[in-house]
């Protein structure tokens, strides 16, 4: 008579031992599940080496941009690994779940450090949103001394002036379908034009009088990217928006500086190193989670940044509700 171990699918005679048999096993469960081992080792690759990776048609980009979500192949995984009772699968598990956590681990817990003397705000109310009132209560609601808008649309600009006014008597609007809004005096503009000219792409500068101290304030749209059939993740004229703007904060003679906007790409893409190397994000040095913003319904990657150069320290940083755009509104406290 015989028994059939299922577990690995081969015949034990019952004369066998269960001692030997418990052997058999363990051995068989480092055999079973190598292909699905050798796929959580192949996972952990693009998270390690995306650095190295070759950018055709912008590709690197791409995968830079979403590198978070490379961890669901852990989950997806282990499904399999537990269903085939794979001891090596596992272990190889191990590996690209300790080399996401090394990278965004530190993203997973809280930052801040209390509330600073400034709070900032920075939305694309996108020009299809037809709640102008409801995002404007939003806006006032955050307690922002200033607030940076994006892709306003020029029929709805009125109605943006007349609802922020009372509280934010000082504003530059109109400039490129974005603007800036102030309880403290805001004077001057000036504007760096990526390659897309005037439109997308253009960052203007402004000058904060602040009870503190003056701060340059630069706020922005920069061009989309665009994915087409032979040309990959196209992105050039984003690029040379980063550029432009790279050059003028890097040319900015105050010692506090903001940048504001949606600059349509996380900053974990390599195209961003000109601003990131010089900039710092509030969300990565104070905020909690990831912070996605866009798009609204199902926020998966964060397009829209506050960040700081010089004698600004972040405190604070948080996504606001979910209004009538199809991006989440961004908020930061500084320190100054």
């Amino acid at each position: 008579m015989v028994q059939t171990d299922e577990a690995q699918r081969v015949t034990v005679p019952e004369s066998i031992p269960g001692s030997m048999r418990r052997k058999s096993w363990r051995v068989g469960a480092w055999r079973r599940g190598r292909i699905i081992a050798g796929l959580a080792v192949l996972a952990a690759l693009p998270l390690a080496l995306h650095g190295l990776l070759p950018n055709p048609g912008n590709l690197a980009g791409l995968l830079e941009t979403f590198l978070p979500w490379c961890g669901l192949v852990v989950p997806v995984l282990l499904v399999p690994a537990l269903w085939r009772r794979s001891a090596t699968a596992l272990v190889a598990l191990l590996v690209p779940t300790v080399v996401w956590l090394a990278m965004f681990g530190g993203m997973l817990g809280d930052r801040s450090t209390g509330k600073g003397d400034l709070t900032v705000v920075t939305h694309n109310v996108a020009a299809a949103n037809t709640d102008v009132a409801g995002t404007v209560k939003m806006l006032i609601d955050s307690g922002a001394d200033l607030i940076a808008l994006e892709e306003l649309e020029p029929k709805l600009l009125p109605e943006y002036e007349r609802g922020l006014a009372a509280v934010y008597p000082h504003h530059v609007a109109g400039i490129s379908a974005d603007g800036l809004w102030s309880k403290y005096p805001v004077t001057g503009s000036a504007i760096a034009k990526g390659p897309g000219g005037e439109g997308n792409g253009t960052v203007f500068r402004s000058v904060m009088a602040a009870p503190k101290g003056e701060i340059a304030v630069y706020v922005g749209h920069l061009d989309s990217v665009r994915v087409s059939f032979g040309n990959g993740f196209g992105a050039e004229l984003r690029d040379g928006s980063i550029a432009a703007a790279s050059a003028a904060l890097r040319a900015e003679p105050l010692e506090r500086v903001l940048l504001m906007g949606d600059l349509n790409g996380s900053l974990a893409d390599r195209a961003f190193a000109p601003i990131a190397e010089q900039m710092t994000s509030a969300h990565e040095a104070a905020g909690s989670g990831f912070g996605f913003t866009w798009p609204t319904a199902f926020p998966a990657v964060r397009i829209d940044h506050i960040l700081s150069k010089g004698r600004l320290t972040p405190t604070d940083s948080w996504v606001l509700p979910a209004d009538g755009s199809d991006h989440r509104a961004v908020a930061a406290s500084y320190r100054y």
